[in-house]
């Protein structure tokens, strides 16, 4: 995606239309549109396939209205479309047609990359989520590049992810993860020459203290970049009419 992204506004700042985001996790599928205050959350897991999810939502959301939807997916996507199943999910998600599902127009995208996009204020932007997984999202100059490093070689064969994921979390305790998350963020931040960083993801509450750099993301920004998504839409739509393009 090219979407040139501007500074963050209101949680809920999506005027012209009403957006439903769905920011889908390992444990949770998290909802919220346009209007609402709080968010709606429910239990994924490895049985959660596409069309099970879509069911779910239509039923959590069915006295919300909104006419376009943001999806924030757990694993690469190219054209706005996945590329493969999520590690943590059911099967079928490769090839399904959302807006079919929904009825509605979808923009469909990685779900670090769609947080990087609510956390964007300037510059060189790396995103890291630390999660079930390791998401990461690059944003240049306002305009986002979704990553894929989670599965980049670290250290004795084994990757980002399983040192810094849920997985290493659990295997060398608290302590020894939060040595390998500073150690990481410092490698990834010289390697994308980032001036700054991100650190998301439900296990950054985590962190007792924070990587030089870097600050504390939150989770709302996910649904702050699911509105921006449909905002970067209408703003380079008005620029062509301006232009005398059709």
């Amino acid at each position: 995606m090219a979407d040139r992204i501007g500074r963050a506004g209101p949680l809920t700042d999506s005027p012209g239309s009403k957006v439903l985001v769905i920011d889908i996790g390992g444990t949770h599928v998290k909802l919220l549109a346009t209007g609402q205050k709080l968010p709606i959350k429910i239990p994924s897991g490895p049985e959660m396939t596409p069309g099970r999810m879509v069911t779910l939502v239509k039923r959590a959301t069915a006295k919300w209205k909104y006419s376009a939807v943001s999806i924030g997916y757990p694993g690469p996507v190219l054209h706005g479309k996945p590329v493969s199943d999520p590690h943590n999910l059911g099967h079928g998600w490769v090839g399904f047609d959302f807006r079919k599902a929904f009825g509605r127009p979808v923009k469909l995208m990685n779900d670090a990359a769609m947080q990087a996009i609510g956390s964007y204020r300037r510059g060189r932007m790396l995103f890291l989520g630390l999660g079930t997984g390791l998401g990461s999202a690059l944003m240049v100059d306002g305009v986002i590049e979704p990553m894929e490093l989670a599965h980049l070689p670290y250290k004795k064969g084994l990757t980002y992810e399983d040192f810094i994921g849920l997985r290493g979390l659990q295997r060398f305790g608290k302590k020894k993860w939060r040595r390998y998350v500073d150690d990481v963020v410092n490698r990834l931040k010289i390697a994308l020459e980032a001036d700054d960083v991100v650190i998301g993801g439900g296990n950054a509450k985590l962190l007792k203290k924070l990587p030089a750099g870097a600050r504390l993301g939150s989770n709302e920004n996910a649904f702050r970049g699911g509105f921006r998504l449909w905002q970067a839409g209408r703003k380079r739509a008005a620029g062509a009419r301006d232009h005398g393009v059709r």
